[in-house]
């Protein structure tokens, strides 16, 4: 899952300021459909607690920090997001779990997908029987 944690593209210095950047089919591996954010989140709020049958999702932190736990049924690994240049590819199969570590926290997320509350697997025990039955086998 090492993999997962993407450098974002940065141009620009302290003077005029930064902008960073990532492209659809270029940067990550799927063209983007969503892009949505969450803020004023309470710190050590956990949110996510979900995975995805076929959505993928890259997630920024624009400003603050925020802990990305995920789990892929076999194993966990937890990253932190706390600098705009940084961002995190979410695969379909991934149950993922944030947590808000800083106040003014901002979790951007860029989706595969439009909204589809079929896609999404909710409890736990669920997604451990999609893994067990290999429903992801090869794709991840």
């Amino acid at each position: 899952m090492d993999n997962l944690l993407l450098n974002i593209t940065t141009h620009g210095n302290d003077e005029v300021g930064y902008l960073s950047f990532f492209e659809s089919n270029k940067d990550i591996p799927f063209d983007i459909k969503r892009i949505y954010y969450t803020y004023l989140v309470p710190i050590d709020t956990k949110r996510g607690m979900h995975a995805h049958k076929e959505l993928q999702q890259i997630l920024w932190c624009p400003y603050g920090k925020i802990e990305v736990v995920l789990n892929n049924g076999n194993e966990k690994s937890s990253y932190i997001l706390d600098s705009p240049e940084k961002a995190l590819l979410v695969l379909k199969g991934y149950w993922h779990d944030m947590y808000w570590r800083k106040e003014g926290s901002v979790l951007c997320v860029a989706a595969s997908e439009h909204y589809d509350e079929a896609d999404y697997i909710r409890d736990y025990d669920e997604f451990l029987k999609y893994v067990k039955e290999g429903y992801w086998d090869d794709e991840n």
